[in-house]
């Protein structure tokens, strides 16, 4: 074969290969180490070795199992409707300058009906259910629609608790539920990804995702201070309050409980870690209970500093304490200054909340008490919060 003939030869021969890797592709048929390759992308340098490079996993960008998720724990979450009925009397034949001219008339109350709306998840197989608790508040009337029953079923309150927005309702479906694991809130981070389902405007067994977008928030909601919420971009809506914030294993690490109307993508929600800690007492006990000391306090000011002579403005002092309390018992007295609790500094009224919540009924507490001028030391056996 002459020169001419063999450069025809080598030009088919690359024509052919051409051709056939492009039926290849079209049928979906892509060599080994062709995933790695994207458009644009230089090739990889020709290796020396004749072991194939490690191939470096794809970064995953959102959740993948969502749909598993929603339909193992959507049994487990229910609707709340409640009815409050309130009877109420005409402000005008209530006015002293009516009844001055007009006497007492007999005026009957009218009662005013308020409907309202809410989620929960069960925690027991026998119809534990936890929502918030003003989900439930001054309810008369409960109802509780289970998923895959034809009617709802009516619900008690066992236990609440309005600081913390907790309760727990109970309802009786003659048979074995459907319940949600408790997860740790503990583990969450910043980015995380979130689930929430509930029942925003009525619109039963809603889901939305999204993401942790901060720990630990403090936020004040009318006469209520949560001190540690969860925040997520997981749009959550009236209605949704009481339902779950799961992780992608199913776990409740949240309950879903208030949402920044003026901003999007702002909704909060309580740890279940908090729940965790109290979910006996509401359901045996019907409340939460709390340790305490029976004094009230305030922060320390440079003047009480000053007076006192104290280095800092750490501590706090004791502006009342209530007869029969442990703080009496244990003759505490206004004025006094607690600068450590167990041998810690107290930074502060809120720091020296914190810490005598951590504890239980019944604990032993020393303090550390500045008194005309002198360190004394006293013990206070915490009793339970009436």
């Amino acid at each position: 074969m002459n020169g001419a003939g063999r450069a025809f030869y080598k030009s088919a021969l690359v024509l052919i290969a051409f051709l056939l890797g492009g039926a290849l592709v079209a049928a979906g048929i892509i060599p080994a180490g062709f995933f790695n390759l994207k458009p644009g992308a230089p090739e990889p340098p020709p290796s020396s070795s004749t072991t194939a490079p490690a191939q470096t996993p794809a970064v995953v960008i959102g959740p993948l199992n969502v749909a598993d998720t929603v339909a193992q724990a959507s049994p487990a979450v229910v609707n709340i409707n409640t009815i409050n009925e309130t009877r109420v009397v005409d402000p005008f034949f209530d006015d002293p300058f009516f009844r001055e001219f007009f006497g007492n008339p007999r005026v009957r109350p009218q009662t005013q009906v308020n409907y309202g709306i809410g989620t929960g998840f069960l925690i027991t197989p026998e119809g534990h259910i936890v929502t918030n608790e003003h989900v439930v508040k001054s309810a008369s009337t409960i109802e509780v629609t289970v998923n895959g029953m034809d009617k709802p079923l009516p619900a008690i309150v066992v236990g609440s608790d309005h600081e913390l927005d907790l309760a727990v309702i109970k309802i009786d479906a003659g048979k074995t539920l459907p319940q949600l694991s408790l997860g740790d809130s503990g583990g969450l981070r910043p980015g995380d990804w979130v689930i929430a389902i509930g029942n925003p405007f009525g619109l039963d067994h809603t889901v939305t995702t999204g993401v942790v977008s901060a720990l630990g928030r403090p936020v004040s909601v009318e006469d209520r201070i949560y001190r540690n919420l969860i925040q997520t971009d997981a749009a959550i809506n009236p209605g949704n309050s009481g339902g779950p914030l799961l992780n992608l294993q199913g776990q409740v690490v949240g309950i879903n409980t208030a949402v920044n109307a003026q901003a999007q993508g702002i909704g909060f929600a309580i740890p279940v870690n908090t729940a965790k800690e109290v979910l006996d007492d509401l359901i045996n006990k019907g409340r939460i209970s709390r340790p305490w000391m029976g004094i009230s306090t305030q922060a320390i000011t440079p003047d009480i500093a000053s007076s006192a002579k104290l280095p800092d403005l750490k501590g706090v002092v004791i502006i009342g304490v209530e007869p029969g309390s442990p703080a009496a018992q244990a003759n505490l007295s206004a004025k006094d200054i607690i600068r450590k609790i167990d041998g810690q500094p107290v930074q502060g009224p809120d720091d020296f909340t914190s810490e005598v919540r951590k504890r239980k009924v019944g604990d032993q507490v020393r303090l550390e008490i500045i008194r005309d001028g002198r360190t004394i030391e006293a013990v206070v056996i915490l009793g339970e919060q009436p």
